[in-house]
């Protein structure tokens, strides 16, 4: 008798440590698209402030509205009526002296304008 009794226990202990695991978690058949990054398109900066150093940049320009140095970088800012310009510069490589690496260009309000243009505005 006990040998029939046998399958009926291993089978109630197998529910009971069933139980014991939880939940089971569903897989998805399908692996999720992977998220996706917006991209982002930027105008490519053909200017002639790129490669200068912060002394030519002043020598267009005049005196920066602000002359900001953060770590290894250094902003220089030109305001005119029409447009405020950033220029950023960083050295090259170790040792080297640094020079106009991004410039950055928007109007009062704000918005975003041409390099070139606003760049041509403030020269003196």
């Amino acid at each position: 008798m006990t040998e029939h009794r046998r399958p009926g226990v291993i089978a109630g202990l197998c529910l009971t440590l069933g139980a014991c695991a939880g939940p089971a978690i569903p897989r998805p058949s399908t692996p999720p698209p992977a998220a996706q990054q917006p991209t982002v398109v930027r105008p490519v900066q053909n200017n002639a402030l790129i490669g200068n150093s912060a002394d030519a940049i002043g020598r267009m320009f005049g005196k920066p509205r602000l002359d900001v140095t953060e770590g290894a970088g250094r902003k220089l800012q030109f305001a005119g009526p029409t447009c405020i310009l950033d220029v950023y510069f960083y050295a090259p490589r170790a040792g080297a002296s640094p020079v106009a690496t991004h410039v950055d260009a928007r109007t009062p309000d704000g918005r975003s304008v041409e390099v070139n243009g606003c760049a041509q505005s403030l020269q003196r």
